[in-house]
């Protein structure tokens, strides 16, 4: 009997997509637990919500597509899209918020352009811009830090907000809110108080906004593994930070009374998690090293641009969904020489 093999060369593939999937999820988890420390439980019932939502959805477009369904909804790319879409958002925003962005972000994003590795642009961030402009209210209200409010809401609380607006003791979502970091200061220096001035307010510390500092850096303990397993390469988040870090420097230097320093301006906000998470999605990023370099550059220009010139106080998700429309472009220019040319 003839045994029958492929022809070389014999490669042995060490990852598959699902467990790129899962090591992303493993590399969110350690920034999770530092947000609950800071916002309470909000987060993680988002992230319930989300995760419920993206595979129920994951499941109804493969069903009506004809698809294998267990395949693709064990391939964890749902859940990676709802866990970045939930921790985008405010953590006590109405429980239909999360539904509607989930949903919109795998059906709309996702599935209607052929799904996983056909959609142009990174689903979660489709879903956070829809949420964004059709219900900017809903979408501002972040909480105060629970050592400024004195008040730390437990899982029973949270969902008491999340589901009806108010916590078990009567307390309104509008009682807990209070304005982000990026918003107080893009607002209070357009009323001409200087950085200095603004920096003196409880929301801030010396290197950025108070809490942020310590979510960031453990994202990017986070993104740096996912380096280290070869999940992502360093080209896309080294661009995004680096840029964002010379433009906001040089403007700094300019005049620091009118332009916060770039330490501000990578930890506050969600400079961090946007470089190593969502913009390096290998579906709608660049896919060259070059190419990867120019994409992340304009990533961080753009979110300097909307930060300081623009309509909203993060730009995070506008420059991602900019340069995912130019990562074709992009790709176009820098294809790499074929071998032996």
């Amino acid at each position: 009997m003839q045994l029958k093999t492929s022809p070389a060369p014999f490669l042995h593939q060490e990852t598959c997509v699902s467990e790129i999937m899962r090591q992303v999820l493993y590399a969110l988890i350690p920034g999770i637990v530092v947000y609950v420390y800071f916002f309470g439980w909000g987060i993680v019932i988002n992230i319930v919500l989300a995760s419920v939502t993206a595979l129920t959805c994951e499941a109804l477009m493969l069903w009506l597509r004809n698809r294998p369904i267990r395949p693709f909804l064990t391939d964890n790319s749902a859940l990676v899209t709802a866990w970045l879409l939930a921790m985008a958002l405010p953590p006590f925003v109405p429980w239909w918020a999360t539904v509607l962005g989930t949903a919109f972000g795998l059906i709309f994003a996702k599935h209607l352009y052929g799904g996983l590795g056909y959609n142009p642009f990174n689903p979660a961030v489709v879903g956070y811009v829809v949420l964004l402009i059709s219900f900017p209210f809903e979408m501002t209200r972040w909480p105060a830090l629970a050592s400024l409010s004195g008040y730390y809401p437990g899982i029973l609380d949270s969902l008491s907000i999340i589901f009806t607006g108010q916590s078990t003791s009567g307390l309104t979502l509008d009682a807990l809110s209070s304005a982000t970091p990026l918003d107080t200061m893009k607002t209070e220096l357009k009323q001409f108080y200087t950085v200095t001035e603004i920096q003196s307010n409880p929301l801030f510390s010396t290197l950025g906004a108070k809490g942020w500092e310590w979510i960031e850096g453990t994202f990017f303990l986070g993104g740096c593994w996912l380096i280290y397993k070869r999940v992502i390469t360093w080209h896309i988040p080294v661009a995004v930070l680096g840029s964002l870090f010379v433009i906001s420097g040089l403007f700094f230097m300019i005049d620091s009374d009118l332009n916060p320093s770039p330490l501000f301006h990578i930890l506050t906000g969600g400079s961090i998690i946007g470089a190593f998470f969502i913009a390096t999605d290998p579906v709608s990023a660049a896919t060259s090293n070059k190419g990867r370099l120019f994409y992340g550059v304009g990533i961080g220009l753009l979110i300097y641009i909307i930060r300081t010139w623009g309509g909203y106080p993060d730009g995070i998700a506008f420059s991602v969904l900019l340069m995912n429309m130019a990562a074709p472009t992009i790709d176009y220019y820098t294809k790499p020489r074929v071998f032996g040319h």
